[in-house]
């Protein structure tokens, strides 16, 4: 296969059979080959729908291309699959000599957009957090154990670390009060409500039921065993109770995380009190939620506001 030699620039519909056979050659996945056939065909489609040379795309027409893709509200990841593609057959076409540079490069992919957290509704969370104090059946010391670690996940939004290593004496039940050591064995203190408290106190009162037998343990949640409980053993009691309570599939601690801090925001907490009780050394991190936030308001005004547009066609077929 020549390298850099000064052969004859093919036609584009050779140049593209060349690559693909290239491709095959170096035993490429048949499923990469298929997707680098679609991505370079829709390319030189392009090219030729604006009278462009597959020799010479200025970068205008290159991003031109990328523009139309986003406009199909495809995602980052298969835009830049495309563009990996067409570079991939212009470095081949470039090794073959048809051409004197790669004209993709210094071309970047698309940033990927940062996905926002998940983020249960209000009756969501509380369905969740309640869904042991409705369970039929069950061992009682469990029950009131997995209550009191739900409502203080989702009270506090600590991290599932944090409540694992979280012990007793750090706890203030009357002043509904406690302190975790987070990220960088930095200390804060959180706070948490009525219903959480009275959740902890119950599950307090049959703590010692579940350390009969074992060494006490100073870790206020205790596993089935009665030893500590680890922040695995945490996140399967949370899986549990999504599976039961019929909240959205994927819903983990973190999405408690989540809601806590986007709940807090929308009901006028400011972000630098967010920032502290989530443990957050930036504020740049604790800033994703205001975008929740800010969604959850544009939805609740398109609904209500009579000239919000929504609004005002529902008015209109009413």
């Amino acid at each position: 296969m020549p390298d850099g030699g000064t052969t004859a620039p093919p036609a584009a519909r050779a140049a593209f059979a060349s690559f693909l056979g290239a491709l095959r050659a170096r035993n490429a996945p048949e499923g990469t080959v298929r997707e680098y056939q679609r991505h370079v065909a829709e390319f030189l489609a392009f090219l030729d729908g604006h009278g462009v040379s597959w020799l010479a795309p200025d970068r205008g027409t290159l991003r031109a291309h990328l523009a139309r893709l986003a406009e199909r509200d495809l995602s980052a990841s298969t835009v830049g699959g495309s563009l990996s593609a067409v570079r991939s057959f212009y470095r081949y076409a470039a090794r073959q000599g048809w051409i004197a540079a790669n004209p993709l490069l210094g071309v970047r992919r698309p940033r990927r957009p940062a996905r926002l957290p998940r983020v249960l509704s209000l009756d969501e969370a509380r369905q969740l957090v309640e869904a042991p104090t409705r369970f039929p059946a069950g061992q009682q010391d469990l029950l009131l154990r997995d209550a009191a670690l739900l409502e203080m996940l989702y009270a506090t939004g600590m991290r599932i670390s944090e409540l694992a290593g979280l012990t007793i004496d750090r706890v203030d039940l009357e002043r509904r009060r406690l302190r975790v050591v987070g990220k960088g064995s930095k200390e804060r203190e959180l706070l948490f409500g009525r219903p959480a408290a009275g959740a902890l106190a119950r599950y307090l009162r049959r703590r010692p039921a579940l350390a009969v037998g074992r060494a006490r343990s100073a870790r206020l949640f205790l596993n089935a065993g009665g030893g500590p409980l680890t922040a695995r053993g945490a996140r399967m009691i949370v899986d549990r109770w999504v599976r039961y309570s019929g909240v959205p599939a994927g819903t983990s601690p973190h999405t408690l995380r989540h809601s806590f801090a986007t709940h807090l925001l929308e009901g006028g907490a400011d972000l630098r009190s967010v920032q502290h009780l989530l443990g957050h050394a930036n504020l740049a991190t604790t800033q994703v939620y205001t975008h929740l936030s800010d969604a959850t308001l544009r939805s609740a005004y398109r609904a209500a506001h009579p000239r919000s547009g929504r609004a005002r066609a529902a008015g209109r077929s009413g």
